[in-house]
């Protein structure tokens, strides 16, 4: 899959299935240094063929490794590959997390320092890659955690009944087994998560972060007045929204102890 990006990125391929070659492109902070904090980004609109591509996230990946945060998009099968469905996105996601944390010292990345951010379908795969302990990729060694130490959700589907439904009828007999929503637990490191009020998945979205945190999980849901679907992209809203979350994750991560601006 042919990839654009408008910045210098070192690629690394973090699994082969079949034919399919899946990349990893790196944003290095300038300076090189050991134990820095890792974030893995992953794409919407994986659901359905269309435009958006692991390249979806490369201002904010830019933006983070500015700041010292080795900034990672993530290519993972997605409705472009052939005869594709969740379940191959979830596993692709999990390998991801497993090789950033087994290629940590190489990446001057610390193995406990791994986030998560992703949006729409993308945040659909991370939370399900975090709850869904029996999906993987043949070849994964589950021996080596998939779970990131913090999660960023803009504007997720979790409700896994709908999806199936909508989108891949085939997976109906195990709808109930990959929604989200249906298997609250407390499951899930510290979390951020945005939404738009205009977005549909608005009630979704706020539902799903309180049934969490009753369970023990935590979850920050934080609305944006009158925002839509996307409305964080780079480009949108003279870029007021992209730099408010970029902003807000910031103040997240360092409250983790994760951002270190001497870089």
């Amino acid at each position: 899959m042919n990839v654009q990006f408008d910045f210098s990125v070192n690629e690394k391929t973090y699994g082969v299935i079949g034919e399919r070659n899946l990349k990893l492109y790196i944003f290095q902070p300038v300076t090189q240094k050991k134990d820095r904090t890792a974030i893995l980004f992953f794409n919407g609109g994986s659901f359905n063929k269309g435009k958006y591509t692991a390249a979806q996230f490369q201002h904010q990946a830019n933006y983070f490794s500015s700041i010292g945060i080795v900034s990672i998009c993530v290519d993972y099968r997605n409705a472009n590959d052939e005869e594709f469905s969740p379940i191959q996105a979830i596993s692709d996601a999990k390998t991801a997390v497993r090789w950033v944390r087994q290629n940590s010292n190489d990446l001057g990345v610390d193995p406990e320092k791994i986030v998560m951010c992703a949006a729409s379908s993308g945040g659909y795969t991370a939370v399900s890659s975090i709850m869904f302990e029996n999906i993987n990729n043949e070849n994964d060694d589950i021996y080596i955690s998939n779970i990131p130490n913090a999660l960023v959700i803009f504007a997720a589907g979790m409700n896994g009944l709908d999806i199936t439904e909508r989108l891949f009828p085939e997976l109906k007999a195990m709808a109930h087994q990959i929604s989200p929503m249906h298997n609250i637990k407390k499951c899930l490191p510290p979390t951020i998560w945005f939404c738009g009020t205009a977005d549909i998945a608005f009630e979704q979205n706020k539902k799903f972060c309180n049934e969490m945190v009753k369970v023990g999980n935590t979850c920050m849901f934080i609305p944006y007045e009158g925002m839509e679907h996307g409305f964080f992209n780079y480009g949108l809203h003279q870029n007021i929204p992209y730099n408010d979350t970029n902003q807000q994750i910031e103040i997240f991560l360092r409250s983790l102890g994760f951002v270190n601006r001497s870089i």
